[in-house]
């Protein structure tokens, strides 16, 4: 049987990180929990916190489970993890700088050209332009999972729209209203100056030709978006605007807002709609979400848009095995942050590897997301197993592996009382003039006992993360 660390308890003694919550735990009655489980669903649902799961029959609209036990780390773990992290962010940025420029990194032999010219998020009609301050990546979702007291490894970046933010804000809200003295019996670091500094982010690379206050919005794909509700919460947290494609328009060599006073210029896009939608003279030509000739107007420096159009190539899964080697390249440091063991199914030697143990592990599309289109070997049937054995022959490009992790566990409220679920971790990192992240991120829990899918679309839920302070 595995075994999994479990980040409360060290056998039966409580790790000091958790001190503070045995006595809470031990002591809420069972209906205290069921009554206060409802409270918080009952917030979840008057705010609107739901998230959209199409194609499966029923209400798409669905409310994201809350288990209210917090995640917990101390202020020395989280520092440990904020230099990795930012370290992780700085060396993807010169990435992208790198390949939509001279291409050193390829030159060098350190990437192969394959992976980064003929993958399918390379933008080649951003090729030479550099965005304000050589910043393609402003928001990045760098997800980690835990092994040990002292392991953490990074599962996979994120570095074009990571979502999941508005859920680590909301979190904390509800928990701080509904236990208002766990907060005053534990010293906690605030993550609600998240939007303020998305914020200062978003106006620190205002274009050049931005002469004032910079004019910031957030474009959205509508509310049929999974993540609507996001972007509607953070445009008001900001007190920026939220925008659909047809609110603005390109004019004279700058975007416009469509306002009851008149157009308005706007100097900063947060765009949270895909490359191939932005603008349908330049990309997907039905697109009706975009603003037909943004394109012209971002490459001539009228506008930024953030994340940068083509900023997708770093987050590939196939070019992930390659960010330790990045960190080396530009920044001549150590990687603070291991990444997870991967075999390259378009290797022939890894591809042999993989197909003789696909029951034992983790087989991801390069493009995938969301839990889906993935095989968890130890977990999968022999006719599962098969049938992706079948997909990986036919097309080994598409696919990578790693090994069945041990991730670590959390106590969690389940229907019989308190029991470990695995997790992982999502904290946000902006890239501006400065790196900045909030000291805290988004816990995933894979609610299921055993599973290790913490994915809201495949049945996880979301946790309060705790960073103790000082």
């Amino acid at each position: 049987m595995t075994e999994y660390f479990n980040e409360m308890f060290e056998g039966r003694e409580v790790r000091p990180p958790y001190a503070g919550l045995d006595g809470w735990m031990r002591e809420m009655p069972a209906q205290l929990r069921a009554m206060k489980q409802a409270e918080a669903e009952a917030l979840f649902r008057r705010i609107g916190i739901t998230f959209a799961v199409y194609g499966e029959g029923g209400d798409p609209d669905r409310l994201i489970p809350f288990d209210m036990f917090p995640r917990v780390f101390t202020q020395k773990e989280w520092r440990r993890l904020e230099r990795g992290i930012k370290q992780r962010a700085r060396a993807l940025n010169a990435f992208l700088n790198d390949v939509y420029g001279r291409g050193e990194i390829v030159r060098a032999g350190r990437i192969p050209a394959r992976l980064v010219y003929q993958n399918a998020a390379y933008e080649r009609a951003v090729a030479g332009f550099v965005p304000p301050r050589g910043i393609y990546s402003h928001i990045v979702g760098v997800d980690l999972v835990r092994t040990g007291p002292d392991q953490f490894f990074v599962l996979e970046d994120n570095c074009r729209t990571p979502s999941g933010v508005s859920y680590m804000l909301e979190n904390r809200e509800i928990m701080m209203r509904m236990f208002p003295k766990l907060f005053r019996e534990n010293r906690i670091e605030p993550v609600d100056g998240y939007p303020e500094a998305l914020r200062r982010t978003l106006a620190s690379v205002a274009p050049a030709k931005c002469e004032s206050e910079p004019s910031i919005a957030i474009l959205t794909p509508g509310h049929f978006n999974s993540a609507y509700y996001e972007h509607s919460f953070l445009a008001d947290l900001m007190g920026v605007e939220l925008v659909e494609g047809a609110d603005l328009f390109v004019e004279g060599g700058f975007c416009w807002m469509r306002t009851t006073e008149g157009p308005k210029k706007l100097d900063v896009i947060y765009r949270r709609i895909d490359d191939a939608f932005l603008d349908p003279l330049c990309f997907r030509p039905d697109s009706m979400l975009g603003v037909p000739g943004l394109m012209d107007v971002y490459r001539s420096g009228g506008v930024t848009i953030c994340s940068a159009p083509g900023a997708g190539v770093a987050d590939d899964k196939a070019i992930y095995t390659f960010v330790p080697e990045m960190v080396r390249f530009y920044l001549g440091e150590e990687p603070l942050l291991e990444n997870v063991p991967t075999w390259q199914c378009a290797k022939p030697d890894d591809l042999k590897y993989v197909l003789d143990h696909l029951p034992e592990l983790v087989v991801k599309e390069v493009h995938g997301s969301g839990g889906y289109g993935m095989l968890v070997g130890p977990k999968a049937t022999r006719e599962q197993i098969e049938t992706f054995r079948i997909k990986i022959e036919d097309n080994p490009h598409n696919y990578i592996a790693q090994p069945t992790l041990a991730l670590s566990t959390t106590p969690t409220f389940v229907e019989e009382g308190v029991a470990p679920r695995h997790v992982d971790l999502r904290p946000y990192c902006l890239v501006g003039e400065k790196i900045e992240l909030v000291p805290g991120g988004l816990t995933r829990v894979a609610l299921t006992e055993g599973s290790l899918v913490v994915n809201s679309s495949q049945g996880g839920g979301v946790k309060d993360t705790w960073v103790l302070a000082e």
